[in-house]
Parts: C-alpha cells; sequence; structure tokens
C-alpha cells in the first residue's frame, strides 16, 4: 500500500477529507519521526512498537572481492508487531 492509498483509506474510514487525511498521515509519520530522533519508543498497544536499536560496529566482508571492511556502529528503526496485529494477520 502506497501512501495515496494509506490517504485514501483513512479518508473512507474516518469520513474525512483526502487534504484532511493526508495532514494526518502526515502529522503521525512526522511525530513518530521525531520521537525516534529523540530516542524514545513509539509503542500503539495492540498495534506494535515503533523503536530505535544500536548497531554496533563490526567487520563484513565485500562479497565481490572477500576484502574485510569495517562497517560503522548505527543506529537502526525497529517496529515489533503487537499482538491484536499479529492475530490479524495470521487469520
Amino acid at each position: 500500500m502506497k501512501k495515496v492509498e494509506l490517504v485514501e483509506s483513512v479518508a473512507k474510514k474516518a469520513g474525512l477529507t483526502k487534504a484532511d487525511a493526508d495532514r494526518a498521515v502526515s502529522a503521525f509519520m512526522e511525530t513518530v519521526e521525531e520521537a525516534l530522533v529523540n530516542g524514545d519508543k513509539v509503542p500503539l498497544v495492540g498495534f506494535g512498537t515503533f523503536a530505535v536499536s544500536e548497531r554496533a560496529a563490526r567487520e563484513g566482508r565485500n562479497p565481490q572481492t572477500g576484502a574485510t571492511v569495517k562497517i560503522p556502529a548505527r543506529k537502526a528503526v525497529s517496529f515489533k508487531a503487537g499482538s491484536a496485529l499479529k492475530e490479524a494477520v495470521n487469520k
């Protein structure tokens, strides 16, 4: 599902105009992004939790040459699905 399709679905289900739904979806995404940048988790009960995890520096290999490559430490965004979402998907 693309953002346009998500906006259309939200507009239909919430009884909003597409413009209002687009602003709501964009505001949600911006809010989640800001929280993650600040190091906060975003738990949505029954749906899931967005969080940031630390990835340690490590060594990897270039698959073409076999040369050792240093992979720097970084932060990664993760999403863990909640129980209600898992159940809905597995029906």
